[in-house]
């Protein structure tokens, strides 16, 4: 299984959910067997690097330090590999959705629904100021990939 997580710009959302599913899925065996490749890419902004309260939230989570100083934010049309590749692409919100390129919608779903079965929107924690509002958004994030993981587990275990 290949999964693509997508956000606005690759900085802050999906960067997060990419390299702590990664760090998730190299500690469940299950889950190792079966995804291949974990990745993220952005479907608005062309970024250079990724947001240092990323960094911040991604080192206390236990993730690689060399893993996160070597993420490069990746913008759809200058890799639509990952795309075509993707067995699933899930979203921080439906906003990408419709910046996903049309012949992908398929592959679409929300990290909400994979996670709850529920569609939410995650805010752009970019967008707002305040540390409590960035924490608090990377914490909902890191729920819904707990929850994913057990659901895929799940699957992959039938």
């Amino acid at each position: 299984m290949n999964i693509l997580f997508i956000c606005s710009s690759n900085i802050c959302r999906s960067p997060y959910a990419e390299l702590l599913f990664k760090k998730i899925v190299d500690e469940n065996e299950v889950l190792k067997q079966n995804i291949n490749s974990v990745s993220s890419s952005a479907v608005f902004n062309k970024s250079k690097k990724i947001h240092p309260r990323t960094v911040a939230c991604l080192l206390e989570e236990g993730v690689n330090e060399a893993d996160i100083s070597t993420f490069n934010p990746d913008f759809k049309w200058l890799n639509m590999k990952k795309f075509r590749n993707a067995d699933i692409i899930i979203g921080m919100g439906v906003f990408q959705k419709y910046l996903t390129p049309v012949r992908y919608w398929k592959k679409f779903k929300l990290l909400s629904e994979v996670a709850e079965g529920k569609k939410s929107n995650i805010p752009d924690p970019w967008l707002h100021s305040s540390e409590e509002f960035y924490r608090n958004t990377m914490q909902i994030i890191k729920t819904y990939l707990y929850a994913y993981a057990d659901n895929l587990e799940k699957e992959f275990s039938k």
